[in-house]
């Protein structure tokens, strides 16, 4: 048995070590239990200098408050993805990134485990981000303008709700007031975005996108604000994605990823115009338009809290929202042929069109990625396609398995009552019209050709 358990730990150790992250564990003490290599090369120490000493003595700069890993051991609460800095026993400073959680046998606490990132790599990961944002050239600091590649001409429908979307967003562009964009992924939502930016009085200046799931949160804001020299080790003034697009637009794409606590700050921007760099005291006035999109629905976004509701209401003045393919059926074959167009110039093919069982397959299939998962399938079927006409037996493997499909517009009912038929219907058909107006309570209500009164009803009724 003791053999068992001393091999048990030489392989635990052995997987430890093995892990490309610094990983520190302390017992209830605050005394080093265990601290692989990459831990030690990230504080600037050597392994023995850390190991079996009390936490402290190892780095005096830290205290009981300002360290998680005995903050952790103190409360039992895990600390997810907190930015530390202190001075290791060299008298070196040190940033790290770090999670930290609490050890449990049963439900007694034995201690506290901290994976850390050396925060310092990552910093320099955001200024090549914001270099790359900027558009030098390599070996030169002429600035690139970046420029929309896209228009409403490029957002092919023949949809008349999604075509009438786009008049009032070409309309609604010659604006400044900030916009919020809801759409699944797949929908075409930068797009949508840069057709608005093209349509501006903005369109000579830059147009700079951000996916904020993209970046690790630690590293957004200064990516949005920039940097002041001196905010942390190695830091220079460096200009954030705000002052960048100084003059023309910034898309915040995701922006339910962003931490809540940053949308505060964001907020501050939108009613004030001014940023202030990570580490700076200087307020510095911007003059950009905010358009911001999400593919989780607002409303279920402010439930879920992610999404502060102030933040919502400012970016709420303009509101549009992207319609499924699912929705829009007449767009299906019409999407289909113009791919068809393209890749055969593309490809150099002749292909001239599909055939009527995977027509009837297409207007079936419910598209879950829907725009950019049609046009990649249709993408992968024209490469393999021998014949005039694209055929069930083009399609790609994930498809094939979709090939007995059960229609969407129809599904027998699990019960013949009128009543809860009814009200699945009535249900149905008001989340519809919730995500086509974004969430807007009068939009939806005009939509649905009801009072405002009768709807805040029905939502209250059906829990929505």
């Amino acid at each position: 048995m003791g053999q068992l358990t001393a091999l048990t730990q030489e392989v635990l150790a052995a997987i430890l070590k093995s892990i490309d992250e610094g990983i520190h564990v302390v017992n209830t003490e605050g005394k080093t239990i265990y601290y692989n290599e990459v831990a030690a090369k990230h504080d600037g120490m050597e392994v023995k200098e850390v190991l079996g000493k009390h936490l402290l003595a190892a780095f005096p700069s830290l205290t009981e408050e300002s360290s998680t890993l005995l903050k952790v051991v103190k409360t039992g609460k895990p600390i997810y993805n907190q930015t530390q800095v202190y001075v290791n026993a060299h008298g070196t400073r040190i940033d790290t990134m770090n999670t930290t959680l609490p050890i449990f046998l049963g439900k007694e606490i034995i201690g506290a485990v901290e994976i850390a990132k050396d925060y310092s790599r990552m910093k320099l990961l955001a200024e090549r981000l914001l270099d790359l944002q900027k558009g030098l050239k390599k070996g030169s600091r002429k600035r690139v303008t970046k420029q929309v590649n896209y228009t409403f001409n490029d957002l092919k429908t023949v949809n008349p709700l999604f075509m009438k979307m786009k008049e009032e967003a070409g309309r609604l562009a010659k604006s400044d007031s900030p916009i919020l964009v809801y759409g699944e992924s797949g929908t075409g939502k930068e797009l949508f975005v840069q057709g608005i930016h093209h349509e501006s009085l903005r369109a000579s200046g830059p147009f700079i996108a951000q996916n904020c799931a993209a970046i690790p949160e630690s590293l957004l804001e200064s990516i949005l604000f920039g940097t002041a020299k001196g905010s942390y080790t190695g830091a220079v003034e460096r200009k954030g994605l705000f002052e960048l697009a100084d003059g023309g637009t910034l898309f915040l794409d995701e922006l339910h990823a962003m931490p809540i606590e940053l949308q505060a700050k964001l907020l501050r921007v939108l009613e004030d115009g001014m940023v202030r760099r990570v580490g700076g005291a200087e307020n510095i006035l911007v003059n950009v338009r905010v358009i911001a999109a999400v593919n989780l629905h607002p409303i279920k976004a402010l439930k879920e809290q992610k999404l502060r509701a102030d933040l919502y209401y400012r970016l709420n003045v303009f509101t549009f929202s992207l319609i499924p393919l699912r929705e829009r059926k007449e767009d299906i074959l019409f999407l289909t042929n113009y791919f068809i167009m393209v890749f055969n110039k593309k490809l150099q093919k002749n292909i001239l069109g599909i055939d009527k069982k995977l027509e009837l397959f297409f207007f079936d299939y419910h598209w879950p990625g829907n725009v950019r998962e049609l046009k990649h399938t249709i993408e992968y079927m024209m490469n393999v396609c021998d014949s005039d006409l694209l055929e069930m037996a083009d399609l790609p493997v994930i498809l094939k398995h979709q090939l007995t499909p059960v229609r969407r517009s129809y599904q027998k009912p699990d019960s013949l009552s009128l009543r809860k038929n009814l009200d699945h219907l009535e249900k149905t058909l008001i989340l519809n019209a919730m995500k086509q107006t974004g969430g807007n309570i009068n939009q939806t209500a005009k939509l649905l050709e009801i009072p405002r009164q009768t709807l805040q009803y029905k939502l209250k009724k059906f829990s929505i």
